[in-house]
């Protein structure tokens, strides 16, 4: 059997095709479609009619990648930009109406659910807590767990389209904008820090999304015989973590667009998500950063073979 995954983030419509097989599967394709979904309209809860024009692109452009494979089922997962607007139903209808897709909309719970369930796939999780976040565009989901399983989980509406939409910061970033940015992350998490009261933990993975830029770009410097594509999990040490926040913060959009290995969707974002790290490294004291390459689409075929779906 083969199925078509296709998460509609706010920013990125992720495809994965994947061979089930009686426990197990094989990933066929991967790609990937700049929707920006959430551009323009996510804190005043609208998707925007020219971003529903780039979403309905973009579905059609994956439906064309999906065609030759001869997929016996499409499962779309909408998240935070869908969820929020009050206008998601209407995108949620045309995409029926126009390319007979039919969109789940999944809830923050659900959605830090299905990145463990993709990122516990290849990160051994052992006996020691770790802390999962998810950089998405219109949410950040953390789930803090161990090999036994989901201790605690939750997802804050502090995505980068919305911090980007509420800041519009300079260019370069003034320091006075980084101390507002991480002035209001603090403010909006007080669950998270009642939550690492209960269960510290000083190890955190990064799934996906600004994580593989991050990675990607470290390893092109420290490793650059290493093919990040052969690589499901990427450890980065805090150094390099800091040099690259530091590099970041200093550089203008045109400088990072010629950076090594820059995701060029991500030009604009990669600031506040690198602002926003660096911020939970240095508040909860972490002591080790791991990459994670699975998330929310390898945990929603994991969740199809268990019959969670």
């Amino acid at each position: 059997m083969r199925t078509a995954i296709i998460d509609l983030g706010t920013n990125t419509f992720n495809l994965l095709i994947a061979e089930q097989f009686d426990n197990t599967y094989k990933i066929l394709r991967e790609e990937k479609y700049p929707a920006k979904l959430g551009k323009g309209g996510i804190n005043d809860k609208k998707i925007l009619p020219e971003a529903m024009d780039r979403g309905i692109e973009a579905l059609k452009t994956h439906l064309n990648t999906i065609e030759p494979y001869q997929v016996d089922k499409i499962l779309c997962m909408a998240t935070a930009a869908i969820r929020s607007a009050s206008n998601g139903s209407e995108f949620v209808k045309r995409v029926k109406n126009e390319l007979d897709l039919d969109i789940n909309v999944i809830d923050g719970q659900k959605e830090a659910e299905l990145i463990f369930d993709g990122v516990k796939q290849v990160v051994p999780i052992g006996d020691e807590r770790v802390m999962i976040l998810d950089i998405g565009g219109g949410s950040n989901e953390f789930i803090i767990a161990n090999k036994n399983g989901v201790l605690w989980k939750h997802s804050f509406d502090l995505g980068m389209a919305r911090l980007l939409d509420r800041f519009n910061p300079t260019d370069p970033i003034s320091q006075k904008e980084i101390r507002e940015v991480e002035s209001y992350i603090k403010t909006e998490l007080d669950l998270l820090y009642k939550a690492l009261e209960k269960y510290p933990t000083t190890t955190l993975i990064g799934s996906s999304g600004s994580f593989d830029t991050i990675s990607n770009m470290i390893a092109a410097k420290h490793h650059p015989f290493l093919d990040m594509k052969k690589v499901t999990t990427y450890h980065i040490p805090l150094a390099y973590a800091k040099e690259m926040h530091q590099k970041f913060l200093s550089s203008s959009i045109e400088e990072r667009r010629n950076m090594q290995r820059m995701d060029l969707h991500r030009v604009e974002m990669i600031v506040l998500a690198s602002i926003f790290i660096n911020f939970i490294v240095d508040e909860f004291q972490i002591e080790e950063i791991w990459q994670c390459g699975f998330a929310l689409k390898e945990g929603t075929i994991l969740q199809i073979l268990n019959n969670q779906l």
